[in-house]
């Protein structure tokens, strides 16, 4: 497996990922479909695994069967008017450009109330 297929597949995880989101958000969307979309990202997103990852390789084993899996499960369950209305959802935005002057401002405002927080906190424990 090269890195061209890895950076394919990827894309493709991230085209899925951003389907379930818009299919969950959609109000025709089956209840049990939504839960279904909130629980596997809940998954996907939490630091709490079936088995911890420090483990090697089966650690990252679940995650690699469990998440796509269920993304392919709410896809399978999602009705086709709403998913191809979340595809293309999907699809519009994963096109959008990216900026990363704005992410880099972002960054640093974050480092900077951080050092502030610091700063203020050892100058709290002087007094």
């Amino acid at each position: 497996m090269n890195l061209s297929t890895l950076k394919a597949r990827a894309q493709q995880l991230k085209q899925h990922t951003l389907t379930v989101y818009f299919a969950a958000r959609d109000p025709r969307t089956p209840f049990f479909v939504r839960v279904l979309a909130v629980l596997v990202a809940a998954y996907a997103l939490s630091p709490i695994d079936l088995i911890p990852d420090f483990i090697p390789v089966i650690g990252y084993l679940d995650d690699i069967v469990i998440i796509p899996l269920g993304l392919a499960a709410v896809v399978r369950l999602t009705p086709p008017a709403v998913l191809a209305s979340a595809r293309a959802q999907a699809q519009q935005t994963a096109s959008r450009p990216v900026s990363y002057s704005a992410a880099v401002f972002v960054v640093v405002v974050w480092l900077a109330v951080g050092w502030l927080i610091i700063r203020w906190v050892i100058n709290a424990a002087r007094t």
